[in-house]
């Protein structure tokens, strides 16, 4: 999958977001933190996890109202917490291997990885003010 192009929120300019990094992705032009959402699969997952930020990873299907629903709530909050956390977003339907790493039986199903460990699990959509809560925790309790 291709690293996608995103505007920076603090002045505009376009900035290309790599799947895997060793550190934060910045814009080039004023070095503020950018939203770090990406999209992965079986052969890109485990590259696309490994970060030093806290990572909430969606697995959602295309046919699923309440993943439709949990979208923009999840590109929110990689824009609130630009620099804190990574938003890797995982289609079931086409990455099995992942589906069934993570027994991925209901869905949306969402994982906060916290250096390559799984912190935290979510069944379900909530409001955002509920997944703030449970990111901040998980935020508040890296070493």
């Amino acid at each position: 999958m291709t690293d996608p192009v995103i505007a920076c929120p603090s002045c505009g300019t376009k900035n290309r977001v790599p799947m895997a990094s060793s550190g934060l992705p910045r814009c080039a032009s004023c070095q503020a933190d950018l939203p770090w959402l990406v999209n992965a699969g079986d052969a890109d997952f485990d590259a696309a996890v490994k970060a030093k930020s806290l990572v909430l990873v969606d697995l959602w299907a295309e046919w699923c109202p309440p993943c439709k629903m949990i979208a923009p709530i999840l590109e929110g909050l990689s824009r609130d917490l630009a620099g804190q956390l990574k938003v890797v977003k995982v289609d079931v339907d086409h990455s099995p291997v992942i589906s069934q790493r993570y027994d991925a039986r209901s869905i949306p199903l969402l994982l906060l990885i916290d250096d390559g460990k799984v912190v935290d699990t979510i069944v379900g959509a909530l409001p955002k003010l509920a997944f703030r809560r449970r990111i901040d925790a998980a935020l508040a309790s890296r070493v």
